[in-house]
């Protein structure tokens, strides 16, 4: 994973690196005991009560516990959590300087730190079980025309004035048949692209980086991020396939491959899923671009280190220990839970963000890996 890092790094350091200074100047820290994770695990104080936490229970466990806790390379996720930071769980607050300040620290300091500072709790559902399931969402990189074109005739919209008079909206199918749904669209165009199923993918992975070509045939590349729904169920067209007997393989990669043999079937496959998303346009600067779109909690996205969850089972912003081994990729990681999606429902289950373009891509098309989650929570003070 880190190929989707590598050059989103030296932007996300330049932005941050002051931040984390000034809280250095400001804060008072005493020095992090640098001996190994092990020791200072050992040493901590032991487990306390379960806790409940909306759909979920939470187990304390030792640090033990959490595979690869000892090897993951902290840095990689410390830009996330200096991120949540922006907006924090209230019993994050009082932490959130000393994260400023380590994300300049070595791996030892950090690790020693979490441990001292955090407790970690095994995410369970409320009936016990601890796997669920990791899948993948990215950031798309699509090609667009400002204006209607012979090959860019599929458009995407900004929300309509009549969004919310009507609860839901109208769906998918009767946008592109109703005129009505069409008049209340007309001039909330942003843009035009070539490939509906392209559309699809957007409004489903809910932003995009996109090149617009202007009227004047100067380009600029734009984020298209969400800004609302038709508010009707969303339903998956691999799903769909699957019902039809038309396909075995429901990843991306295998709808579009479907997709290539059966054109004349596009439309009602599109049909199938009700749910439509309007965008608003933002302009992308370069320190924006190292950074994926903002997410639930109102952050930037981190590639490999921020996952969507249910928010009634893992609060935003909250550092999350991730377990997923499987044949597409092994994970063990710190992630930051700083999304959530329609589809993210249950205590044990996240959307991984693998960043832009076709490499994410193809990684979040294929993702679908079983998961153990633990959560990372301040310590409680001893009585």
């Amino acid at each position: 994973m880190n190929r989707f890092l590598g050059a989103s790094r030296v932007w996300v350091v330049v932005a941050l690196i002051v931040g984390a200074l000034a809280a250095c100047s400001s804060v008072p820290l005493s020095e992090p005991d640098a001996a190994p994770a092990e020791a200072t695990a050992s040493a901590a104080p032991a487990p306390g009560p379960v806790l409940a936490q909306g759909r979920s229970r939470w187990v304390p466990v030792p640090w033990s516990e959490l595979p690869g806790f000892a090897d993951d390379p902290l840095h990689e996720a410390w830009n996330a959590w200096v991120r949540s930071c922006e907006r924090p769980p209230a019993a994050f607050v009082p932490l959130c300087p000393q994260v400023r300040r380590l994300m300049l620290g070595s791996a030892d300091e950090q690790r020693a730190w979490m441990t001292g500072q955090l407790q970690p709790y095994r995410v369970e559902p409320l009936d016990g079980s601890t796997e669920g399931l990791l899948t993948g969402y990215y950031e798309p990189l699509l090609e667009a025309t400002r204006q209607p074109t012979a090959t860019h005739t599929v458009p995407l919209y900004r929300p309509p004035a009549t969004l919310a008079s009507r609860r839901p909206w109208y769906s998918r199918q009767e946008i592109d048949t109703l005129p009505e749904a069409l008049a209340a669209l007309r001039g909330r165009e942003i843009g035009y692209l070539a490939d509906p199923v392209d559309a699809l993918v957007l409004q489903i992975q809910g932003s995009g980086r996109v090149r617009i070509t202007e009227s004047d045939g100067s380009q600029r590349l734009v984020r298209l991020a969400f800004a609302g729904s038709n508010e009707h169920p969303y339903r998956s067209v691999g799903g769909w396939l699957l019902q039809q007997g038309a396909l075995r393989d429901a990843s991306w990669p295998g709808i579009r491959a479907w997709v290539a043999r059966n054109p004349h079937r596009v439309q009602e496959m599109l049909w199938s899923n009700p749910r439509t998303i309007f965008f608003r346009e933002e302009p992308l600067s370069p320190l924006d671009a190292a950074f994926g779109p903002r997410g639930a909690q109102g952050v930037p996205l981190t590639p490999g280190r921020s996952i969507a969850v249910d928010r009634e089972s893992i609060p935003y912003g909250t550092p999350v220990w991730l377990a997923s081994p499987g044949p597409l990729v092994d994970l063990k990681r710190l992630v930051l839970a700083q999304d959530t999606g329609s589809a993210i429902v249950g205590a044990v289950r996240a959307d991984f963000f693998a960043g832009w373009g076709p490499e994410a891509g193809e990684l979040a098309g294929r993702l679908k890996q079983p998961l153990r989650l633990w959560v990372l929570w301040p310590r409680q003070p001893s009585r």
